[in-house]
């Protein structure tokens, strides 16, 4: 069994020559305080993301508010509360963060990592209540129709805001696909659902400097749908992180990658999943029977070893060797059998 953080790789003869080689040639270890400092580094680099975004957005909505100040336009008011709202949504995301850079305690044999995605269903929560606030301006404007003035300076301050908003969310996805952050990635389709609004404020300012009052309001409840489009994936993304659910190519590699580990005869059961922005995972190998203790776990280090390097961000691997069965013998887990729930 293996689930050790700090344990040697020795180079066995029984190891291919392409797997020596790549020792050789790559400098790698997967000691603790390699394992925390690479944990670290992806959390910093969420930190940074955040830190960037929340400036930019601050700075597009500071220029949104001076332009409702002058032209009184409740469209751009609207955009300006979205921005606002989302450059805070970096707060419960910078908290989980900071969690997730605890060590593990007692109480929490796991860590804090988690907490990222708490701050996932804040987000996805946010998402909703702008497109319910989108929506619900969209209907006023409707059923209340008013000429919007100042057209110029709206229209160049939704370009702004697109512009802005549009820039976060792709560097807010592209870090948070980096770092495996599911929340980061929300976050980030968070500022993109802003930056539909803002274009919402432009086409539908177009559409009043044309004469046509309910061009803000229509073009406000095609953006609403849209939003509620980019909610549903948002959600999804991070329904599937709360329950535990990964990528089902990440299984099949790290199932190939073990079936290469010299002495493991078969793969049983194999578990994987996120804490965080890190994976971790739970295997049981087939050995030999007749193999020493030292020899199973020699076998089972070298396991987690491989999948270490055959599993983006996988921190952790516990493995269980289970001897190869025997014909007539007992099955030696018949005893947890009662244990099993249905």
């Amino acid at each position: 069994m293996s689930d050790r953080h700090e344990h040697s790789h020795p180079h066995h003869h029984r190891h291919s020559l392409r797997h020596r080689l790549s020792h050789l040639l790559t400098p790698h270890s997967h000691e603790t305080a390699d394992k925390v400092d690479s944990a670290l580094e992806s959390s910093a680099r969420g930190m940074r993301a955040l830190w960037v975004s929340l400036a930019v957005l601050g700075v597009t909505a500071l220029a949104q508010a001076f332009v409702v100040a002058v032209s009184g336009s409740v469209a751009l008011l609207g955009d300006t509360v979205h921005n606002t709202a989302d450059a805070l949504t970096a707060v419960p995301l910078g908290i989980a963060f900071v969690l997730g850079r605890r060590a593990a305690t007692r109480r929490f044999t796991y860590g804090y990592g988690r907490a990222e995605d708490l701050a996932g269903l804040v987000i996805v929560l946010t998402i909703a209540a702008s497109a319910a606030f989108a929506g619900w301006t969209a209907i006023e404007r409707l059923l209340d129709p008013r000429p919007v003035q100042h057209v110029p300076a709206v229209a160049v301050a939704a370009l702004v805001g697109c512009a802005g908003n549009e820039w976060v969310a792709r560097y807010r996805i592209r870090v948070g696909r980096a770092i495996g952050s599911a929340a980061l990635v929300a976050d980030g389709l968070h500022a993109r659902t802003d930056g539909f609004t803002s274009l919402a404020v432009l086409l539908g300012a177009g559409g009043s400097a044309l004469g046509w009052q309910l061009a803000d309001p229509i073009v406000g409840l095609a953006i609403t749908a849209a939003i509620a489009l980019v909610l549903r994936d948002a959600a999804r993304e991070v329904f599937r992180r709360v329950m535990d659910a990964v990528d089902p190519a990440l299984v099949d590699r790290a199932e190939r990658a073990l079936t290469e580990v010299p002495g493991v005869r078969g793969v049983g059961e194999l578990r994987l999943r996120w804490i965080g922005h890190r994976l971790r995972a739970e295997v049981a190998v087939v050995v030999d029977g007749t193999v020493t203790v030292r020899e199973a776990h020699r076998i089972a280090v070298d396991a987690e070893h491989a999948l270490l390097h055959a599993v983006p961000r996988l921190t952790a691997a516990l493995v269980h060797a289970d001897p190869a069965p025997v014909p007539g013998e007992v099955d030696p887990h018949l005893a947890l059998a009662h244990h099993t729930v249905a």
